[in-house]
C-alpha cells in the first residue's frame, strides 16, 4: 500500500494543500513550527482516525474554520482507494471510503497501515505504562479488528462501571448491579490479555535479531508482558477489590492497568538502563513494528519519520535508513544536510514554510 496524494482544507495551519508523494523516500524539510508534522499527522489520521499527538478534532480544525477536510488517495496492486475525512469542532467526524460513508470510524482501520516514529517515541521505554499501552493498542487496532472490538467494549464498560461506583455514593443499593458489569469486564478484558500476550510473543520473535545488530551483537532484548491480572484470577480479583473500588470510585483491576517491560540480560532498562540503551530499544521496537506489519498483512506499511534522525547518533541513523528498503517513507527534518552523508535514494524533496509546500524536484504541489 502506498499513499499517492493528500488534500487538506482548513487543517491546522493549512488553508488548502494538494500534494503528491513518490512511492519511495519523500523528504519534507524546513524550520520548526512551519507545518511539516501536520502533514504526517493528517496521513496518520487518514489511516487510524486519530492524531498521534492525542489531539481532539476541534483542536485540529483551523482556528478560523468550523471544519476541516482530509482526502487521501491510496493505491495497492494497481487499485486506487479514496478516503475522505470530515472533521468538525462541534460534531463527530465523518468518514467515507470511495464515496461511501462508513458507520463506524473503526471500519477504516486496517485499510492502510502506518508506522509513525517521532522523538517522543524514544520515551516509550522510560516513560509511564500509559504510553506503552497506547503503542500496543494502536498497533493491534490496525492489525486485528477483533482486538479493536474488544478494546472499545472494554473501555466503555470500565467507564460505565466507574460511573456506577460514583453513583453508589448517593445510592448504595446500586451495588447489586455491580456483578453485571464485572462479568462483562472479565469477558472482554480476558480477550485483550490473551491478544496482548500473543503480541509480545510476536514482537520478541522479531526484535531479538534487530536489537542484536543495533547493539553490535552485545545485547539481547526481551519484551515482557506484565498483565495487571491473569485471566484465571480476573473474576476473583475483581471481587476482592470491590470495597476498595467503591471507596476510590474507580476500577482498580484489569488490562487498563497492564504494562510491558524491556529486559536486557534480566535487567529492566526502564529503571536501570542507560539513555543509549533506552533509545536503542525504542528504535528496535519501531523497526520490529514494521516487520510485524509486513508479516501479518503481507504488505508494506507507510513509514512516517518525524524529525527523529536528529535524535539518533550516526550508527542508529544509518541502521534505520538502511532498513527502509522498499517501504514508502515520508521524513521530516529541519535541513537536508542530515542526508548528505547517507547513501540511500531520495526520490522527492519538499520545502515547507508557513503552511505552504513546494516541491524542489518536480512541480507536484499546488
Amino acid at each position: 500500500m502506498v499513499i499517492k496524494s493528500i488534500e487538506l482544507a482548513g487543517y491546522r495551519n493549512y488553508d488548502f494543500l494538494n500534494m503528491q508523494f513518490d512511492r519511495g523516500t519523500n523528504i519534507l524539510y524546513g524550520d520548526n513550527a512551519q507545518g511539516k508534522t501536520n502533514i504526517l499527522e493528517a496521513i496518520f489520521m487518514a489511516a487510524t482516525t486519530k492524531s498521534h499527538r492525542g489531539s481532539k478534532d476541534r483542536e485540529i480544525v483551523n482556528f478560523d474554520r468550523e471544519e476541516a477536510h482530509i482526502r487521501t488517495f491510496l493505491e495497492k496492486e494497481g487499485v486506487e482507494t479514496r478516503v475522505d475525512m470530515h472533521l468538525r469542532k462541534s460534531k463527530s467526524k465523518g468518514i467515507a471510503i470511495d464515496g461511501q460513508k462508513i458507520k463506524k470510524a473503526a471500519d477504516l482501520l486496517g485499510l492502510c497501515n502506518v508506522v509513525f516514529f517521532s522523538p517522543e517515541d524514544l520515551g516509550i521505554i522510560k516513560n509511564g505504562p500509559v504510553e506503552r499501552r497506547r503503542f500496543v493498542d494502536m498497533e493491534l487496532c490496525q492489525l486485528d479488528s477483533f482486538y479493536l472490538y474488544n478494546l472499545n467494549h472494554y473501555n466503555k464498560i470500565v467507564n460505565q462501571r466507574n460511573k456506577l461506583l460514583k453513583d453508589m455514593y448517593m445510592n448504595p443499593s446500586l451495588k447489586e448491579t455491580l456483578g453485571i458489569w464485572d462479568m462483562q469486564l472479565v469477558s472482554f478484558g480476558s480477550k485483550i490479555i490473551e491478544r496482548r500476550k500473543l503480541f509480545a510473543e510476536q514482537l520478541n520473535d522479531i526484535i531479538y535479531d534487530i536489537h542484536r545488530k543495533l547493539s553490535g551483537d552485545r545485547e539481547n532484548l526481551v519484551i515482557h508482558y506484565e498483565p495487571d491480572v491473569e485471566i484465571e484470577d480476573f473474576e476473583q480479583k475483581l471481587r476482592q477489590s470491590q470495597e476498595k473500588d467503591i471507596r476510590s470510585k474507580m476500577t482498580s483491576t484489569g488490562p487498563h492497568r497492564d504494562d510491558f517491560s524491556f529486559m536486557i540480560e534480566n535487567v529492566d532498562i526502564r529503571r536501570y538502563g542507560s539513555q543509549g540503551q533506552q533509545r536503542t530499544a525504542a528504535l528496535s521496537l519501531k523497526l520490529s513494528e514494521i516487520e510485524l506489519v509486513k508479516k501479518i498483512t503481507k504488505d508494506n506499511p507507510i513509514l512516517l519519520l518525524d524529525d527523529v534522525l536528529s535524535e539518533l547518533d550516526s550508527n542508529r541513523q544509518n541502521y534505520l535508513l538502511n532498513s527502509i528498503g522498499d517501504i514508502q517513507t515520508i521524513i521530516t527534518c529541519t535541513g537536508l544536510e542530515e542526508f548528505v552523508n547517507h547513501r540511500f535514494e531520495i526520490n522527492r524533496v519538499y520545502r515547507v514554510s508557513e503552511g505552504t509546500v513546494s516541491c524542489m524536484n518536480t512541480d507536484v504541489v499546488s
